[in-house]
């Protein structure tokens, strides 16, 4: 298939640009298993959705406040993306000014705060923070959330805790795993009290998500790194799942992207480090039986993945039912529940 088999027409005012007053006042697009059959629901109906048996895996990364501002030694405006943390001092991150700075550079942040440029690796600056305060706590006093390119706003402080999931764990995402954006803690006792298992993995979601396809054959796209790790718990949790015929409901495509990585050999096992899997029609799926999902970008890999799980016509119709309906698209939007076909 081609990058252009995934592009779709979609009015700006789809495009959330803050989101709801509830997290659970969403709604969810449901598409049956073996029809093309559509419901337009509520998210809370996600409970009538699950059944006793079926495990829930989502993932509690952390997304981190990775946009930094300051200013050259020259005075020009810098504008700093974290990509990936090293340690307690150093980033590989994407930097906006008039014109790049060198390695030995100093970068003058606000509240007095300083980072030297190290270098470049590929088209990432490698950063290194100066004096004694270690990074999470200088991003807590400086940092702002990395809203995506799309809202086209800045961030304010109501972006601090709903651009972050309530079961948000571990630190070193730079975007939100967005379809987890929709539960609050009601919710999540409420699967619980219904008898549905919840697992945990962790994907550092990557500015890479937002990054366009820039070549039409997709065997030519070369995908970004993003870390990840599988925990044995969860390998255990899934493993009964299946033994007592309950589904495995990826919560969002970094969630579906860690266990799928976490099975290239045919089956699960527990692991960590960087994942590039690209999941396009055709791929054979050796996990997940369904997944929430957001609404995603034209022409983006996540598109493609949700695509090659339920099948391609489907979801295109899906998409073109969601438009007509009004449906909220991308990080702040609405939600659908697809199986896989």
């Amino acid at each position: 298939m081609k990058k252009s088999d995934f592009y779709y027409e979609l009015p700006d005012e789809l495009i959330a640009q803050q989101p709801l007053a509830e997290r659970s006042a969403s709604r969810l697009l449901c598409l049956d298993k073996n029809s093309d059959g559509i419901e337009d629901r509520h998210f809370t109906d996600l409970l009538a959705l699950l059944n006793k048996d079926d495990l829930l895996v989502l993932n509690n990364t952390k997304v981190i406040p990775a946009r930094l501002f300051g200013h050259k030694q020259s005075g020009g405006k810098v504008e700093i993306l974290i990509e990936r943390v090293l340690n307690e001092r150093e980033v590989l991150a994407h930097m906006r000014s008039s014109k790049s700075p060198k390695a030995g550079a100093l970068i003058r942040l606000d509240a007095g705060f300083q980072c030297l440029v190290l270098g470049r690796v590929d088209d990432l600056f490698h950063l290194q923070f100066q004096g004694e305060l270690a990074l999470a706590d200088i991003l807590e006093h400086i940092g702002h959330m990395p809203l995506p390119p799309y809202i086209e706003r800045a961030d304010n402080i109501n972006d601090q805790t709903r651009y972050q999931t309530v079961f948000a764990q571990k630190s070193g995402a730079v975007a939100a795993p967005t379809a987890g954006l929709h539960f609050d803690d009601a919710m999540m006792d409420k699967i619980r009290a219904k008898g549905g298992g919840i697992a945990f993995v962790t994907l550092h979601v990557a500015s890479g998500t937002f990054r366009p396809v820039k070549v039409e054959n997709l065997a030519e796209h070369v995908m970004h790194k993003e870390y990840f790790e599988v925990p044995q718990e969860t390998v255990a949790a899934v493993q009964q799942t299946k033994s007592q015929g309950g589904r495995v409901i990826a919560i969002g495509t970094t969630a579906m992207r860690s266990l799928e990585s976490a099975s290239r050999t045919g089956e699960l096992h527990a692991c960590q480090g960087d994942t590039d899997l690209f999941i396009t029609p055709g791929y054979q799926f050796k996990t997940v039986d369904a997944m929430l999902t957001n609404f995603h970008l034209p022409e983006s890999t996540l598109l493609m993945l949700v695509s090659a799980f339920s099948g391609y016509e489907r979801i295109k119709k899906v998409y073109q039912h969601a438009i007509a309906q009004k449906y909220r698209f991308f990080s702040y939007g609405d939600a659908m529940f697809i199986q896989r076909e």
